[in-house]
């Protein structure tokens, strides 16, 4: 493979600014590479649409990127990976695609029989990709899901940790804050930026999981095996952009939830 072919950059795709939580690991894993972040903030939120709906939009910006040069894609979006990744890898099989689920597999070996909330869009909740997640460790824990509409609203407004975002939670969890649970599965890439307020909502004594270190280290995988890892040795750039007419403040909160984490 061509230096400059492994020197393109790696693209990562949200329905918005969610994503930024799995920027943020690829980043660590992999400083020295170049990343496109591209939030698709005009069409969202992804987790209200049709399973078709978001397909047809993902592949669609996939396309799009690809033929800019990506040199692979990461989905930082559960939604649009339970909709879509299947059918971008049959259409692209020879680049590195990787999308995230809900961190399951971690919480339910956590502890033994561990009762494991997940919290995720409505969309994600319904789709046969995360049923079949749900099945596979069923017996080793209970499993409760949960969806959250409009919870990613309030990371986009940039809203991490204000009264209203408060009493969503608060609303939200309250069986859960009555009967506890050991764990909680953020199954949506907003979530992370919430983490601390779904803490203080359910208590110190809940452990966290996250998809987006095991999906940077599965891109870091996959690219080493096509050989497309960079060799530059100087830290790389991040270009972010969003399919909102004027998108300034958006990328601004993408920079500035960057630093953040």
């Amino acid at each position: 493979m061509s230096l400059l072919k492994s020197n393109k950059p790696i693209a990562v795709f949200d329905s918005g600014v969610g994503g930024i939580s799995v920027l943020r690991e690829l980043v660590h894993i992999m400083p020295n590479e170049n990343y496109i972040y591209f939030g698709d903030s005009a069409n969202a939120p992804y987790g209200t649409k049709t399973t078709d709906e978001v397909r047809e939009l993902t592949i669609g910006h996939a396309k799009d990127l690809f033929e800019e040069g990506a040199k692979g894609l990461v989905v930082a979006c559960n939604t649009a990976t339970s909709a879509a990744v299947r059918n971008l890898r049959e259409l692209y099989p020879k680049i590195p695609i990787v999308g995230i689920e809900p961190a399951l597999k971690p919480a339910v070996e956590a502890k033994e029989h561990p009762t494991v909330l997940v919290m995720a869009t409505p969309m994600t909740i319904r789709e046969a990709k995360f049923q079949k997640l749900m099945e596979r460790y069923q017996n080793q824990g209970e499993i409760i899901p949960l969806p959250c509409p409009g919870l990613m609203d309030f990371v986009e407004r940039g809203d991490l940790n204000g009264d209203d975002l408060k009493k969503y939670l608060v609303e939200l969890l309250y069986a859960y804050k009555q009967e506890p649970v050991d764990s909680v599965v953020l199954g949506c890439t907003h979530y992370p930026f919430v983490r601390d307020a779904i803490v203080e909502t359910l208590g110190e004594s809940v452990t966290v999981f996250d998809g987006g270190e095991g999906t940077a280290r599965e891109m870091h995988r996959r690219l080493e095996e096509a050989h497309l890892l960079t060799d530059r040795t100087e830290k790389g750039e991040v270009e972010f952009r969003n399919s909102l007419p004027d998108s300034s403040d958006k990328i601004k909160l993408c920079k500035e939830l960057l630093k953040e984490i």
